[in-house]
């Protein structure tokens, strides 16, 4: 069974405070409808200070789809850790933790948006080793015992709940950031399909004694869209996916790697690269993608048409993906 996603930035370009609040209250009822139709996991992310109003509180995001929801996992992908007080995120993360029986999943990068840093005070020549003390803080905050943090002793209640602790994966493109999950026994999340850089973590398990695995995405992660008429879509909402795409990629240096950077320039440009794919529910099936990525309100998508993609991708693909 292929894992199936949906994701939410509640990119919205120019949109009022109520109409944001419509989308977010959407998204919310989205992510009910994807529960009960037996969608594997949502996704959400984090970036602030963005004009097209990018989804900056991924926890607080994160805590009101699990209470709307009961099955379905909910992914940060990523926590810019070294922008968080790690206390305060270990904190946070327990009680989603057990708020949700286990069902958030936190997956950590540093980032690659030096505004960020400067907006929160926050310098960027230090943030491997703000990663180092975020990643080391909440593992031992986790414990519920006494520990030593920037000269004081201090412990983090409540515990969680998942034992040994919330599920926590290391992500990035980098060899940094594959020898810090394996130095700590964390899991390894690589920003793309990069097998080279999943042997190397691998060989650093080793260097370190310690255990892990990788959670990489495959070498096609596009990002899906349901319609009937995938022409029509993307005449009528290919600029949505358009600014989203630019959006990304106007962020990304030339050593960044992402499962879903785009080279676009022009919606058609983007049609025929293959990141973001309008399909209808028997394409979509007839792709035999192991994991189907379902992006809704992709780019400040019209809610209705966000709907009209998940009841197809819940009501006339999910029921034929197999067991």
């Amino acid at each position: 069974m292929p894992v199936t996603v949906v994701r939410f930035n509640l990119v919205a370009p120019g949109a009022t405070p109520a109409e944001l609040g419509v989308r977010y209250r959407a998204a919310l009822e989205m992510a009910a409808y994807a529960d009960e139709h037996g969608v594997t996991t949502l996704q959400t992310e984090e970036h602030h200070g963005v004009e097209n109003n990018w989804m900056p509180s991924p926890f607080v995001f994160a805590g009101a789809v699990l209470g709307a929801t009961r099955r379905l996992a909910v992914t940060v992908s990523a926590a810019i850790g070294p922008l968080h007080d790690p206390l305060r995120l270990a904190e946070d993360i327990a009680v989603l933790d057990l708020l949700s029986g286990g069902r958030l999943v936190t997956v950590a990068g540093i980032g690659y948006r030096p505004e960020e840093y400067a907006r929160a005070g926050v310098e960027w020549k230090r943030r491997g080793r703000l990663q180092d003390e975020l990643l080391e803080t909440v593992l031992r905050a986790w414990t519920g015992e006494e520990f030593e943090y920037r000269g004081r002793t201090v412990r983090v209640t409540p515990r969680p709940g998942t034992a040994p602790h919330p599920l926590l994966l290391v992500g990035g493109s980098s060899q940094a950031a594959a020898r810090r999950a394996a130095r700590l026994g964390l899991p390894f999340f690589p920003s793309a399909h990069l097998p080279e850089l999943e042997a190397y973590y691998k060989e650093r398990l080793v260097e370190y004694g310690t255990e892990g695995w990788t959670m990489m995405p495959g070498a096609e992660t596009p990002l899906l869209h349901l319609a009937e008429d995938p022409d029509r879509a993307w005449a009528r909402y290919g600029g949505h996916f358009l600014h989203e795409a630019r959006t990304y990629a106007s962020w990304q240096s030339g050593d960044i790697r992402s499962a879903v950077r785009s080279g676009a320039l022009t919606v058609d440009e983007l049609r025929d690269e293959g990141v973001y794919r309008v399909l209808t529910p028997d394409e979509c099936v007839a792709q035999g993608l192991d994991n189907l990525v379902l992006h809704p309100l992709a780019g400040g998508m019209p809610v209705e048409e966000g709907w009209r993609s998940l009841r197809l991708f819940c009501e006339r693909v999910l029921p034929r993906l197999g067991g």
